[in-house]
């Protein structure tokens, strides 16, 4: 099916990629139905797009990646309302904001966004851990995480370089693509 988007444009979409939120997202609940876009760039970024509203999008990523101990824990019925039976067969994204300082970008980590991944049923669950925060500051170490990804090919091959192959100065070696937006803005 084709869906007009005002961020992407015309965009083709399998109905077997269609997520469906029950009571829709914090503030949005009268949109239930997104899909996730990858805008290909190496931010690690991508995007929910609601199917009802062309205009609306939200940035999500992965929180393990710039928060590797990050651990969601779901109460029974909240599994249940999922379908599922564990995490295991779940994805989780983070909603991020991000301001026009790039630097200053944040996810909400309080209320996580975790999809089944065989039905497609999502929800934004607000988790009890008082520890975990609304405006998490992740800037710095999703750029850590990106330029240390980006300059390892044995992270991305799965190849591992002997020694005289490893490079020992990444400081040095010049960013590209959308790593250009995230180092020079530190």
């Amino acid at each position: 099916m084709k869906i007009n988007t005002t961020r992407f444009g015309e965009l083709e979409v399998e109905k077997k990629d269609i997520i469906t939120f029950k009571d829709g997202l914090l503030g949005f609940e009268k949109l239930t139905q997104f899909f996730i876009v990858d805008p290909g760039d190496q931010t690690l970024i991508l995007w929910i797009q609601s199917v009802d509203d062309a205009s609306t999008a939200f940035p999500i990523i992965e929180p393990k990646i710039f928060k590797p101990d990050y651990s969601v824990k779901l109460l029974p019925a909240e599994l249940t309302s999922l379908s599922l039976e564990n995490l295991t067969d779940a994805s989780i994204y983070t909603i991020l904001t991000i301001p026009q300082t790039v630097t200053e970008m944040s996810a909400n980590l309080k209320a996580p966004i975790v999809i089944n991944n065989k039905t497609k049923i999502a929800r934004q669950i607000v988790l009890q851990d008082s520890k975990l925060e609304v405006r998490c500051q992740m800037y710095t170490d999703l750029k850590r995480y990106i330029v240390a990804y980006t300059s390892d090919d044995s992270v991305r091959t799965n190849v591992e370089l002997t020694k005289q192959d490893t490079v020992t100065d990444t400081e040095n070696s010049a960013p590209t693509g959308a790593n250009q937006e995230l180092n020079s803005e530190v």
